[in-house]
């Protein structure tokens, strides 16, 4: 698992559940243990602690709880007051700590800097899919991160681990290789794979296909390779080195390209390019099976040398530099270790040993650690040790590392001595040298019934976590991990530069052996063990719920297997034998003062015996507890448990106690506020009423002096001592008249004016009046406007002489009073060029008897016409109509009067209606109507008043019209 060099704010408490889930000390079996893990993870709470240790499971989806808010929750709480939080796998869990300390470390570029640095360091070129995780880190790695003096992170250094270069010529099946060659494939442009030859089906190349799953469904390599892009970039990749870097990776897929077949010497040659051909006769024959493992070493050379060349890339672009303070130097170290976990898989080779032997080395060390802390702790503390029965797995780092009778010595012995070594001899010498060990075992040293499940290749070691069967096929090779000289001094001339710094020329002149794999690899086990020896360890505990990478799935076997091989039982054994608790006087007395009215709200003597008498408050059991130098250690967390209910029902008192305390001062204090302000404003609001008032009064008293001295001097001229008066009598007037100006020209209203302003309000009137006319002219259409022209005309005629005019002032006139449907067809003909102005239907009088017919009056453009059904009686030109009479009285009868020199024209015509269009050539007679009746003759019209309307020929034979009277 994850191991933290440093306490973190990480690791804290949450009341909720707490008593029943968060502290495991209360379990003693193995299977409460682990029910207890099941309920959490139903509920989502995938973190639990044991001490120090925080236990990991993954949930295998997002739970939302990593937001920069809930980091905040975090900055500056006591252990155990919030729910622990942290990331679910090994690599997960490390950038979730980095990322806490992006977010609450003093904030700039650098911090960000550092954390995409660390966090992108080498996730494509070391990790793989395996049949357990889809991401998995095929190397160990440790990360220093160094803090300045702000606590802001300002540099770090890797360390890398035990990288897995026999994936890059091997998979099992189920498992691909590492994530940058399909990345590479998939998302890489076509212009970039031209150049390196590549195309981009995997299948296409055998280091690619030997797992069977050169393509999944949950990987998505083309984003990934945009985020590989993103990555060289941000660790200081400039586009020269990317291409050299991604030549190297296509090389290795195209030397794995490379085929081999035997000549007739049995000798190895190239099948494939002949340029490798020719090139191959000039290096030493070699057989098939030796052809293949040069070629192999060669791809697993390349790889591993320039994923170290890489890890050494990205710690030169994390090295502290000297800055914004260069007189201050970091001094705070924070170190993440991220290493594989204990492996068991169907088939084991020399990395599961290797890895296994670290997870020995880890656990032996967190053993010691754990022990040894919680031994110093006491003996500091003058607190009695009480001896912790536990499994030492000491025996079984003897047993891989021991000098001279370790399997890492026998290894070493097997590949360096002459004669022909194998993968068998060594494991005869094993079974030699190490036979009667209780942890080791083979098929020939089993008994009958072991011997079905172990292979003659196989040997079985008893770790710490369980029996782990591994083949020696291939221990010695990849112990070797040797490259043949030539291709060496090949290497050394590549003109690609990453490729020349990795391999250097004084490899090809120095004399000695290089160390084998299994001793480079334990002797950095060991300088890993001294770093993390000399730091402050906490620990994280990841744990995979299921291997279907299931969500809400709980396997419980799986779970008891990675249980036993973390060693968790033996934790929690640590803890549950001395006391769950412990913190100092003043940190103690701080959190749980309040719980004692002795100690609240201020304890004024030493930390220590506030605490005495704090628990003595609480009734703590003599055995519950002891008192050291500095601390009080708590054995039961269900005492812990007690006193934290307690705190929290005493928080709620005391909160409710606060808030009416602060209620209390909050509303006295704004109430006297409030009262010192109201009698300011009532004070200064009384001076302004009473100047207000007095200015008033002033006001009034001028005012009412100079209006009754304007009354006395009215009359005078406009002197100072009346112009007071006249304005305001002429400002009454004016705002009179505006609330009562006329409504519309008829109305005929005005105010009196006062005598200053008659004339004024004549002109005024006047303009009132020109207004209203020309407003009312401009809305009035045009055929209003010759409605009224008309009656203009009909009143100039009319008005004051005529009985029935007023009765026909409201009346419209009209356009005709025939159409041309009433008026014959004939007569329309022949007046075709005259347009017909106004028809009428009359009654004409016979000159002589006055006899009535019924004839049609028509007007044109120059003459009228009398019409009898479709012969045209009379035309009479207006230049010949010398004028038309009519009487005062209210009757339809008019005459019209015509030249008697015109011998065309009878005489004067009588008829009953009329159209008067020369207006003074009308005659309103009283009494009676003279008329000519022929040549040098004369008719009279007399009209009087009767009690009905009445024409006749009167017995003096004249026209006699009888009047209705109204």
């Amino acid at each position: 698992g994850v191991r933290l060099t440093m306490e973190s704010a990480l690791t804290a408490r949450d009341r909720v559940g707490v008593q029943d889930f968060v502290l495991l000390e209360n379990f003693t079996s193995e299977a409460a243990f682990i029910e207890n893990l099941r309920k959490r993870f139903k509920e989502n709470l995938i973190y639990t602690y044991i001490g120090s240790v925080l236990v990991s499971v993954n949930p295998y989806k997002e739970l939302e709880i990593y937001s920069k808010q809930n980091m905040e929750r975090y900055r500056g709480v006591s252990f155990y007051e919030v729910s622990p939080h942290l990331g679910a796998g090994k690599t997960e869990a490390t950038k979730k700590i980095l990322q806490y300390y992006a977010v609450t470390c003093p904030a700039s570029q650098q911090v960000e800097t550092v954390k995409d640095r660390l966090l992108q360091s080498n996730p494509a070129f070391g990790n793989a899919k395996t049949l357990r995780n889809d991401n998995s880190s095929r190397f160990g790695k440790y990360m220093d991160v160094q803090f300045d003096y702000r606590g802001a992170p300002v540099g770090g250094h890797i360390l890398n681990y035990l990288l897995e270069k026999s994936r890059v010529v091997h998979q099992n099946h189920g498992e691909r290789n590492f994530h940058i060659f399909y990345q590479l494939l998939e998302g890489g442009e076509e212009d970039l794979l031209r150049r390196l030859g590549l195309e981009k089906n995997p299948q296409q190349y055998h280091y690619l296909v030997k797992g069977h799953c050169a393509r999944v469904s949950s990987i998505n390599d083309k984003n990934d390779w945009k985020t590989v892009r993103r990555a060289l970039s941000i660790i200081s990749f400039n586009d020269t080195e990317v291409e050299d870097l991604l030549s190297i990776v296509a090389s290795v897929l195209h030397l794995g390209n490379v085929q081999f077949a035997a000549d007739e010497q049995g000798n190895a040659q190239v099948t494939t390019e002949n340029q490798i051909k020719y090139l191959a006769r000039l290096i030493s024959p070699l057989n098939l099976e030796q052809a293949a493992y040069a070629r192999d070493a060669l791809a697993k050379a390349i790889y591993g040398r320039t994923f170290s060349w890489l890890v050494n890339k990205v710690n030169k672009s994390l090295a502290y530099k000297e800055g914004e303070f260069p007189g201050w130097r970091s001094t705070t170290v924070l170190g993440l270790l991220d290493i594989y976990g204990f492996e068991v898989f169907q088939h084991n080779s020399f990395e599961q040993f290797c890895i296994n032997y670290c997870n020995e080395k880890l656990q032996q060390l967190f053993i010691e650690l754990t022990l040894k802390s919680e031994q110093e702790e006491y003996e500091s503390e003058g607190i009695a040790w009480e001896p912790v029965q536990y499994f030492n797995n000491k025996i079984i780092c003897d047993l891989v590392e021991e000098k001279f009778k370790g399997i890492i010595s026998i290894l070493d012995e097997e590949c360096l001595r002459p004669g022909d070594a194998t993968d068998t001899t060594f494991l005869e010498k094993l079974e030699e040298t190490v036979k009667n060990h209780p942890h080791f075992l083979t098929h020939k040293l089993a008994d009958q019934k072991t011997r079905k499940s172990l292979g003659r290749e196989e040997f079985r070691l008893l770790h710490y976590a369980g029996e782990v069967t591994y083949s020696v096929a291939g221990f010695l090779d990849k112990n070797n991990d040797l490259l043949f000289r030539n291709l060496k001094e090949t290497m050394c001339n590549s003109e690609n530069p990453i490729i020349n710094q990795c391999f250097d020329r004084t490899e090809l002149t120095d004399k000695k052996r290089p160390e084998t794999a299994a001793t480079q690899f334990k002797n950095s086990l060991s300088k890993l063990m001294e770093i993390l020896m000399s730091k402050e360890p906490s620990y994280i505990r990841c744990m995979k719920p299921n291997d279907a990478k299931q969500a809400d799935r709980f396997d419980e076997v799986l779970i008891r297997h990675q249980v036993k091989y973390l060693g968790l039982m033996e934790n929690l054994r640590v803890r549950r034998a001395g006391f769950a608790y412990r913190r100092k006087y003043e940190v103690f007395l701080q959190r749980y003062k309040s719980l004692c009215p002795e100690t609240w709200p201020t304890w004024d003597g030493r930390p220590h015996d506030g605490v005495a008498v704090l628990v003595k408050h609480l009734g703590y059991k003599q055995e519950e507890y002891k008192m050291g130098r500095t601390k009080i250690f708590i054995r039961f967390p269900k005492t812990l448990f007690a006193t934290e209910d307690a705190l929290e029902v005493r928080k709620q008192s005391l909160a409710t106690k606060m808030q009416a305390t602060w209620r209390g001062f909050y509303r006295r204090k704004k109430f006297l506020h409030m009262k010192h302000s109201a009698i300011a404003i009532q004070s200064w609001w009384r001076g302004t009423l009473g100047r207000r008032k007095a200015a008033k009064k002033k006001w009034a008293v001028e005012t009412i002096r100079r209006f009754i001295k304007g009354f006395i001097y009215r009359n005078h001229p406009r002197c100072p001592e009346n112009e007071y008066f006249l304005d305001y009598i002429r400002f009454s007037f004016l705002m009179n008249l505006k609330r009562n100006l006329p409504k519309n020209v008829l109305d005929k209203s005005w105010p009196t004016p006062p005598p200053s302003l008659c004339e004024a309000s004549q002109l005024l009137r006047q303009l009132c009046m020109q207004n209203m006319v020309w407003t009312y002219c401009k809305r009035i259409s045009p055929e209003w406007k010759q409605q009224l022209e008309q009656k203009v005309i009909a009143s100039e005629i009319f008005k004051g002489k005529k009985d029935n005019y007023p009765q026909s002032v409201p009346r419209l006139f009209i356009n005709t009073r025939l159409g041309n449907e009433e008026i014959n067809t004939k007569v329309l003909q022949a007046l075709e060029n005259e347009p017909i102005k106004y028809a009428v239907p009359v009654i004409k009088y016979d000159r002589k008897g006055y006899k009535a017919r019924s004839r049609q009056l028509l007007l044109t453009q120059n003459a009228v016409i009398i019409v009898e059904d479709s012969k045209i009686k009379q035309r009479i030109d207006y230049a010949n109509l010398t004028g038309i009479s009519v009487s005062s009285l209210s009757d339809n009868l008019f005459v019209l009067h015509v030249h008697c020199e015109d011998n065309k024209q009878k005489g004067d015509v009588v008829l009953q209606t009329m159209r008067a269009d020369k207006v003074n050539n009308v005659n309103i007679n009283q009494g009676s109507i003279k008329f000519t009746v022929g040549q040098g003759k004369e008719g009279i019209i007399d009209f009087i008043s009767g009690s009905e309307l009445l024409i006749a020929k009167a017995k003096n034979g004249h026209l006699t019209v009888v009047k209705r009277l109204n």
